[in-house]
């Protein structure tokens, strides 16, 4: 494998950014090796493994991970690969067990990791075999925050909250109840499905890449929204969303969101027209959140990525999406949906019908993203195409600088979200350290 020099490839200070970084194979080995075994990934939900035993298996780049609840009810994220030839000691996506079994030579493992069952110990292996050496691969830290799970194998990666820096309260807007309450969301659904597109492609349209709106005209004249009723059209988001302010704020550890800020009265926008009593929940939920929130209430959550690869929906549909590399040019997506635990069994039904329809390969909205990927990535493959670099040059400079939502805030449509992100990026394959990773102000800042 050569050498990538990745500052070659990204010129965010000019708004260039080389198609090689989407379809080269060097360049994707450099970032499994540099990026996915540094960085906080996403793993899963504590609400998906509530009991002793639970398992879900996941991923961190390309390498499956089972992420489970012990007897003694902690969390744990391990590599989901025997310590003897490597075959998976879990090929169920989830359930409950009190050991991982090999089906390859039946070593057993159990929830705490450890190493329990070796098929003739004491005639093949006593005396030579200690059993603690050989435990299940597990992750260098964890963190549970608001029943998100988030993992790295660095061990000396910041923690997971310095790592968020001030966005933060971003994903703060996805994660706590739709009433104002911290936390509460769980998973009702995890929906997978593998896309002919680079992993970045995905991760870069979350940052806030608004500028592709004419893609999904088609979906909007339908009125595929919470709130359409025959012949509504224009509509695939909440309404408070359409009364808003938005902005776009990108921060130094390269992740990127477009929030949105409610006008000053944040009075409630009628979404559930087909169903009073899931209207009434919402507007209700919306009141007691300015209740409690007070000014806070009117920020509000559009997309965001957490770098490099879990971006999310806030509002309508509310959900994490992660999106795994599996080739340069294969991403496997897993959208997480979320609904505030305590919501009446109506509203989680009504939702996760909405949510299907809205995202995925059979989903209106998602159909129109993944064509655009997909072509952008089979753009990156020809020889004359790749003489030519992309263009990231959108709304360049007009920012405000540590603005008041955490980061540099644009208040137009902007691609300094997607030019920070790939500073980021290209300092993770450069191998840069941690001080740098989290702090260092990016080169195509440094001149405003």
């Amino acid at each position: 494998m050569r050498k990538i020099d990745a500052k070659l490839l990204v010129d965010t200070t000019g708004g260039a950014v080389s198609r090689d970084i989407f379809v080269d194979a060097d360049v994707y080995q450099q970032e499994l090796e540099t990026l996915f075994t540094r960085a906080w990934l996403f793993i899963g939900h504590e609400s998906q493994i509530p009991n002793p035993g639970d398992f879900f298996t996941s991923r961190m780049g390309e390498e499956s991970v089972i992420l489970c609840r012990d007897k003694k009810g902690e969390v744990h994220v391990f590599l989901n690969s025997c310590r003897h030839r490597g075959m998976k000691v879990c090929r169920y996506e989830q359930g409950n067990t009190s050991l991982f079994t090999c089906p390859y030579h039946s070593w057993s493992y159990t929830t705490e990791g450890k190493l329990q069952g070796v098929p003739q110990y004491r005639n093949l292996y006593e005396g030579s075999l200690e059993r603690d050496d050989w435990s299940l691969v597990e992750v260098a830290k964890l963190k549970r925050y608001k029943g998100t799970v988030w993992a790295t194998w660095d061990k000396d990666a910041p923690e997971f909250e310095d790592y968020m820096g001030k966005a933060l309260i971003h994903l703060d807007q996805v994660l706590d109840c739709r009433d104002g309450r911290p936390g509460g969301s769980e998973v009702i659904g995890v929906h997978k499905w593998v896309v002919p597109a680079n992993w970045k492609f995905a991760s870069e349209n979350f940052l806030g890449d608004t500028y592709h709106n004419p893609s999904h005209r088609s979906v909007d004249l339908i009125g595929i929204g919470p709130g359409s009723k025959g012949g509504q059209a224009g509509r695939r988001n909440d309404a408070e969303l359409e009364q808003a302010e938005h902005i776009w704020v990108s921060f130094p550890q390269g992740h990127g969101v477009h929030s949105a800020i409610a006008g000053e009265r944040n009075e409630y926008g009628g979404s559930f027209l087909t169903d009073p009593e899931i209207e009434e929940y919402f507007r209700n939920a919306h009141e007691q959140r300015k209740e409690r929130l007070g000014e806070q209430a009117r920020l509000l959550p559009f997309t965001g990525t957490v770098f490099p690869n879990t971006s999310y929906h806030g509002r309508q549909p509310r959900g994490l999406c992660v999106w795994h590399p599996s080739s340069p040019t294969e991403t496997e997506a897993w959208r997480f949906f979320l609904v505030d635990a305590d919501a009446p069994e109506k509203v989680k039904d009504y939702l996760r019908h909405y949510y299907m329809r809205y995202s995925g390969p059979a989903g209106m909205t998602e159909q129109d993203d993944m064509e655009n990927w997909l072509y952008a990535t089979r753009a990156s493959t020809g020889v004359i195409a790749r003489r030519h670099p992309f263009n990231y040059a959108q709304s360049k400079g007009k920012f405000v600088k540590d603005g008041p939502y955490g980061g540099d805030v644009s208040y137009q449509m902007t691609e300094q979200n997607a030019r920070n992100y790939y500073d980021r990026w290209a300092s993770y394959l450069e191998g840069a350290g941690w001080e740098e990773l989290m702090g260092q102000t990016p080169a195509s800042q440094q001149d405003v």
